[in-house]
């Protein structure tokens, strides 16, 4: 369990644990709301937590078709392979899936990384394991 997933579920686990302490001390219908509410706060933890990761998928895929748009229009006669974080498998947890990698066929040595919103497309970065003093596809700032 990556440290972030643990933090998420003592928060939701001390909220809850809160709620059910301050309800006990309350009578009557005030009691049956505290419980109520308990069970809302652990049924919407347990919803957001099942939909986050197709939200992430979802929003990865359209941001992956946003670069693509974008790297034909910025180099046509080039091919690429597009490369995503596969945040749902173990030991990936700590890197940002909504960063997408770019490789291309005549520079394979190199992963250029780009960030996609609705409007904007940039290069973040980029990672090789080799020295190159030219990158042929890096974009200034």
């Amino acid at each position: 369990m990556h440290p972030a997933e643990l933090i998420e579920w003592m928060a939701v686990g001390i909220t809850i644990a809160l709620i059910i302490i301050i309800s006990l001390f309350l009578r009557g219908k005030w009691r049956k709301f505290g419980w109520s509410l308990a069970l809302v706060v652990l049924l919407a933890y347990c919803v957001f937590y099942i939909a986050r990761p197709h939200w992430i998928d979802a929003q990865i895929d359209r941001k992956t078709e946003l670069v693509e748009v974008y790297l034909e229009q910025q180099f046509p006669n080039e091919v690429w392979k597009i490369t995503t974080v596969p945040h749902r498998e173990e030991g990936y947890k700590h890197l940002n899936p909504y960063y997408i990698g770019v490789v291309f066929e005549n520079e394979p040595e190199v992963t250029y990384h780009y960030w996609a919103d609705k409007n904007d497309i940039y290069q973040i970065s980029y990672s090789t394991d080799k020295n190159l003093d030219e990158f042929r596809y890096k974009e200034p700032k």
